[in-house]
């Protein structure tokens, strides 16, 4: 037997010690579900990011849940490895290994990515590449995975990503996933061809499949339309679980190496009805649908098995209906709880009760803009009043720290409305003082950037030197004023995500030179490579009747609304929350 050199002992160490770490994380966590490779069909299941960002997202854990109780499938958890194992991943030659078992990636006959930031494109294709899955999915043959995107970005826009993807799911998961598995088990059973299994997939509401949908430019680079290779539905409706008790949506697995380890996470609500004209979430999971209290309070239950402490998910928390017998019922579980952000206009004392008596030092709520003006041209809701009400509440409550949200650079915005941030900031942290707070007042301040399926998707993102310039004269004004601390997201970065988030298909071929090119920041040359201006996606007003690269997808709303409700921002008109009966935006319409 011959003997194997240094360096080839070496690899094998390196692949054994890669092994091993996967082995080590999968043993400190409570709930995995691991099977013996063979006795189910494989899914490999990826968070195209780290462990630690991945495990902290609840639909993750979702369909890891969904895919396991089938009983005919074994879903297995894959992860973008941190920058040092990625070394080691591509020194070795190892491909990426999944947790449960630590196969590689390109023995899974299906793939599920899930999408939730269009900065993860990159991720994506390095973990297709280090997992040895060809990128391109023209260039899989038979033998080759099938490649799956999900989440808020595959549904609605996954345009930018359509050359790499064999089948996106556009909407709520839970159902269509289980759909999707049979009939693709169904042509496997039959020796179908992957075209053949595609095009019968193509039929699933939900399911689209880019390849049998092929856009045409005009001279300027517009979509002039789409041309169907196939018989193959000419659009796609989202799927959305109508009936949200159905199905359980909190932590799956248990782990203390994730963003909200300390804590059992519990889906109240799905949707939200407010109508905030900014918020993609807002239109592309319309309509609202609320948990009950019964199968919440279950949850919290189970959460005491695990966990000290809940963390409860939905759109806007303060709106769940039942939010103070919730609070009370927690506390006399004898359990911490804790939200993300709040609506100041439905925030509760015993809300804010039951937050300072679990610990919680700082209060987030999202007034969004500095002026009343902005907030009543994004459809806000929320005036200056109710703002310093919900300080109030969470200071006399004993929570001392108060963080607002805040994007610059939204439609029609004047110099005057950014320098209403700088004065509420100021008038709001000495309000804070009169009531006896020497906490901080933290501004989280992002670019604003417009999204597809919401009013703004027409319009131009303001000029990245005008946002900058509005950033700076925020940080340096509020410089002087003591205890107000400014968190500025990177502007540049907001900007490729602006690309991203109504790009069209040509941006696949941008993004894989940008992979080679070292991910993101590779991303500017790449355009200029592919002879593409960011200004087209980032600075063009969109005519209301262009073809849109997501104009394939429908999310159920009527054609004219999103229109009518660009006319209403310019005209500071309120548009009213979802109430039952409502039929105005066309998602409760066949009811």
């Amino acid at each position: 037997m011959p003997s194997l050199g240094r360096n080839q002992f070496g690899v094998m160490i390196l692949s054994w010690f890669l092994k091993e770490q996967q082995q080590q994380i999968l043993a400190q966590e409570q709930g995995a579900m691991v099977y013996a490779p063979g006795s189910r069909h494989g899914f490999a299941l990826v968070y195209p990011n780290t462990y630690h960002v991945g495990m902290s997202n609840l639909g993750f854990h979702i369909i890891y849940q969904q895919v396991n109780l089938r009983g005919d499938t074994a879903c297995e958890r894959f992860f973008l490895p941190d920058a040092r194992m990625r070394q080691e991943y591509i020194r070795t030659n190892t491909p990426l290994l999944s947790l449960e078992t630590q196969r590689p990636l390109y023995e899974f006959p299906l793939i599920g990515f899930a999408i939730s930031f269009e900065m993860d494109y990159f991720h994506m294709l390095d973990i297709l590449m280090q997992g040895k899955v060809p990128l391109l999915a023209a260039e899989r043959e038979d033998k080759d995975p099938l490649v799956i995107i999900g989440g808020p970005c595959a549904t609605f826009n996954p345009e930018p990503v359509a050359d790499f993807v064999d089948m996106c799911i556009i909407g709520e998961g839970e159902e269509v996933i289980q759909e999707l598995l049979d009939q693709y088990y169904q042509g496997r059973s039959q020796a179908l061809s992957r075209e053949q299994i595609l095009r019968n997939l193509a039929q699933i509401d939900g399911v689209y499949v880019p390849r049998f949908y092929q856009p045409e430019y005009d001279p300027e680079g517009r979509i002039r339309q789409f041309h169907l290779q196939s018989e193959v539905p000419a659009k796609i409706n989202r799927r959305w679980v109508k009936k949200i008790d159905a199905y359980p949506a909190q932590t799956v697995v248990s782990t203390e190496h994730t963003e909200f380890k300390d804590m059992y996470l519990v889906e109240l609500a799905r949707g939200c009805g407010r109508h905030c004209r900014f918020c993609m979430a807002g239109y592309c999971f319309r309509r609202p649908r609320v948990r009950s209290l019964d199968k919440v309070m279950t949850a919290v239950r189970e959460a005491k098995r695990f966990k000290g402490k809940v963390g409860l998910m939905g759109a806007a928390i303060s709106d769940y209906p039942d939010i103070d017998t919730l609070c009370r019922f927690i506390l006399e579980q004898d359990m911490k709880m804790s939200v993300a952000s709040l609506r100041a206009d439905s925030l509760t004392e015993p809300l804010v009760k039951a937050l300072a008596a679990s610990g919680q030092k700082t209060v987030t709520l999202a007034p969004e803009a500095g002026s009343e003006r902005m907030r009543r041209i994004i459809n806000k809701g929320l005036s200056d009043r109710q703002l310093y009400d919900a300080v109030s509440l969470a200071i006399h409550a004993g929570i001392p720290n108060v963080r607002f949200y805040i994007m610059v650079g939204l439609p029609f915005e004047e110099e005057e409305d950014v320098a209403a941030i700088i004065a509420m900031a100021d008038r709001v942290k000495k309000y804070m003082e009169q009531l006896g707070s020497k906490g901080r007042l933290t501004l989280s301040i992002n670019p604003f950037i417009p999204k597809p399926f919401t009013p703004f998707q027409w319009v131009p993102m303001a000029p990245l030197d005008v946002v900058e310039a509005r950033l700076r004269t925020i940080q340096k004004q509020c410089r002087s004023l003591k205890g107000i601390e400014i968190l500025v997201e990177s502007p540049r970065e907001a900007y490729i995500q602006g690309v991203l988030a109504r790009g069209d298909r040509r941006l696949s071929a941008v993004l894989l030179s940008a992979q080679q090119k070292g991910g993101s920041k590779g991303f500017k040359a790449a355009m200029k490579e592919q002879g593409l201006e960011e200004s087209f996606y980032l600075y063009r007003e969109r005519k209301t009747d262009e073809t849109l690269p997501w104009s394939l997808l429908n999310m159920g709303l009527s054609p004219d609304y999103l229109q009518q409700e660009l006319a209403r921002a310019g005209r500071e008109e309120a548009t009213a929350p979802c109430q039952a009966g409502c039929k105005r935006c066309g998602v409760c319409s066949d009811e």
